[in-house]
């Protein structure tokens, strides 16, 4: 991706990056599948099949060094991106995995050792948000790595994958959008739309209504300065970033 000859098409990488791979299997990779099987016993959502598939895909294309995910839960689309690595189709010099639970975190560091990824592979525990600031409070004190000033975040990442609450979908992206690499690729799933209408008393509606705003605000405003792909799968549509 960050070839000179690439440039005057940068347009339609993203375009490239969100197809189909054929060369990727179309099937659950085991480890992904169980953890599916406890996120329902469970009561937690997880990103559809087809979406996980399709930004499985994008990686294994884009081929990211630095990899965060922000929202990782107790490891069910972390799996999916380890089997990369375990197939030697991908391989991550740096993996960073945010959950703000950490009941959850306990999950994601034996997820980790089953895959033997300790070496490369992190979990950080804490509310997205705030470590963000965190890491650009020491960004903007200090020319040093992210190592020496004190946050457990690499300077940049080659691609960012966010999840979290619907509402609060919008936020998290345009926080995030800034740790991204000049060449680097955030993904993320376009939050739920409201239907019908919300009454001001409603508080988890209005939050999503405020949220599905948000979301509209940031497409609007990242256009002049990043390159944004909509790709519509079953249960739900993967958006993509590039830096212009």
């Amino acid at each position: 991706m960050g070839r000179e000859e690439e440039q005057p098409e940068r347009a339609e990488i993203l375009a490239q990056l969100l197809s189909k791979d054929a060369d990727q299997p179309r099937h659950e990779p085991k480890i992904a599948a169980n953890i599916n099987e406890q996120l329902q016993h469970m009561g937690l959502s997880t990103w559809s099949i087809s979406v996980l598939r399709r930004l499985r895909d994008a990686l294994a294309r884009q081929q990211p060094k630095r990899l965060l995910e922000i929202g990782s839960g107790i490891g069910h689309r972390s799996a999916w991106l380890l089997d990369l690595v375990e197939r030697n189709v991908n391989t991550f010099e740096t993996y960073t995995l945010v959950e703000q639970g950490g009941k959850f975190g306990v999950i994601l560091h034996r997820l980790l050792t089953r895959y033997d990824a300790l070496n490369w592979a992190s979990v950080v525990i804490g509310e997205p948000g705030q470590l963000a600031a965190e890491h650009q409070a020491w960004s903007l004190a200090s020319a040093t790595t992210s190592e020496l000033s004190g946050t457990r975040f690499a300077p940049h990442y080659d691609a960012i994958v966010v999840d979290g609450p619907s509402n609060q979908r919008a936020v998290l992206v345009k926080t995030y959008l800034s740790l991204l690499h000049k060449n680097g690729v955030l993904y993320t799933v376009e939050p739920d739309m409201p239907t019908g209408d919300v009454d001001e008393g409603d508080a988890e509606g209005m939050a999503m209504v405020d949220g599905f705003n948000s979301w509209i605000e940031l497409i609007s405003t990242t256009q002049d300065s990043h390159h944004v792909a909509f790709m519509p799968l079953f249960g739900g549509t993967l958006v993509a970033w590039l830096p212009r």
